[in-house]
């Protein structure tokens, strides 16, 4: 087992935030204070290093009890504003998916679709607490006899709702170009033809599996900053993939870690669940989540103190290399670069746009650093972490 100077546990910092000196710095925040102590003097003062990342989580959707009818029904199929929520549950259970549209929208029919509204928008609409249009039907039996059932709800009519993200806080991810002769229009926002932007998905120095590159204090049982409330990582997530090509700090430099997360929707805030349309794709949902990283020994000090000049990532060609499974790096470039609003590719000079925001991911590990620093969140000790292999 590897030898720390500075060996913390997740009680004694849990005891700090309890008796109100704990030490609580953002992913930012950090850079600085590592670059002019070094790692083993920042873990002896700071205790805490909060995260965040506000972007489209195509992976999430939410578990809805909406009650029984009288008769009872077996909801066998439900809509959710005219957006189709899958039944196949329990009675009056129901999953609603971010990307599900509504019944009649033509797609790509007219192409490029707008995709005015789908699962997203619903979970942004509840959070709201706006009416839902309620619509379901089954084929009834002895103990549920009713075969139709509509009618107008709110979040709080709801005996339950849980939000539930098979896949979030991507671990670095693409950045994406379209080399093809005509323009695009994909999950990472439309790309114009022959490289003239470049978008990308990710905060950087204020990621969360960024600051944490090797899964150490991530895992079943991580509290975190989940739509404008509190959740958990449950699980890790869907293409969950940690065996990656990483540098000399174990920063990934492709897409890797995923995590499963849940949380009560009913403690969320529309202005981290926001539900958004991708001209020309579909639809998705904008997600706040932070994550606060202990800082339990000088090792997760050093984790941390990446900034974008430390992470870097591939950029790939979404025109023809992408849709065709061919996995192919361009070049290789920083988030600082891609940061500074443009990249040199191939002898020009070409706009690089983000799909996430990093004034939203600020926000959010301040939040999470007022919520630590005032006592009302507290670390949630993983049962088990992250798989690295």
């Amino acid at each position: 087992m590897k030898k720390f100077k500075i060996n913390k546990t997740y009680q004694e910092i849990n005891e700090k935030i309890k008796n109100g000196n704990v030490v609580v710095v953002t992913a930012e925040e950090i850079i600085d204070i590592v670059k002019e102590n070094g790692p083993v003097e920042a873990a002896r003062q700071v205790d805490i290093v909060t995260t965040g990342t506000f972007a489209p989580m195509c992976s999430s959707g939410a578990f809805i009890n909406f009650g029984h009818s009288v008769p009872r029904i077996k909801a066998s199929h439900v809509w959710l504003n005219n957006v189709y929520s899958y039944g196949g549950l329990a009675a009056v259970d129901c999953f609603i998916g971010a990307t599900q549209t509504c019944e009649d929208d033509p797609l790509n029919k007219a192409y490029p679709g707008e995709f005015n509204y789908g699962g997203g928008h619903v979970i942004s609409d509840l959070v709201s607490n706006k009416k839902i249009y309620l619509k379901a039907t089954g084929y009834g039996t002895d103990c549920y006899p009713k075969k139709s059932f509509e009618k107008e709800i709110t979040l709080s009519d709801l005996p339950y709702a849980v939000l539930c993200n098979p896949r979030n806080a991507y671990q670095n991810y693409n950045c994406a170009v379209n080399l093809s002769s005509k323009t695009i229009y994909t999950y990472m926002g439309t790309l114009k033809a022959n490289a003239q932007n470049m978008n990308y998905c990710s905060a950087g120095e204020l990621s969360p599996l960024l600051n944490d590159p090797l899964y150490k204090t991530i895992g079943l049982g991580t509290r975190i900053f989940l739509g404008g409330g509190i959740g958990y990582v449950t699980w890790y997530g869907t293409q969950h993939n940690p065996n990656v090509p990483r540098t000399e700090r174990g920063v990934p430099t492709t897409s890797s870690g995923t995590i499963w997360v849940m949380g009560d929707l009913k403690q969320m805030d529309s202005q981290w669940l926001i539900g958004v349309s991708m001209y020309g794709y579909g639809c998705s949902l904008n997600v706040g989540l932070g994550i606060p990283i202990p800082l339990l020994n000088e090792e997760m000090a050093n984790f941390t103190s990446i900034s974008d000049e430390d992470i870097f990532t591939q950029i790939v060609d979404y025109g023809n290399d992408y849709p065709n499974g061919i996995s192919k790096s361009y070049g290789q470039v920083s988030y600082a670069d891609l940061k500074s609003g443009f990249i040199n590719f191939r002898g020009e000079k070409v706009p690089a746009v983000p799909m996430s925001s990093v004034v939203k991911a600020r926000e959010i590990s301040e939040i999470l650093k007022q919520w630590i620093l005032t006592g009302r969140f507290f670390l949630g000790e993983p049962q088990f972490t992250l798989p690295t292999n």
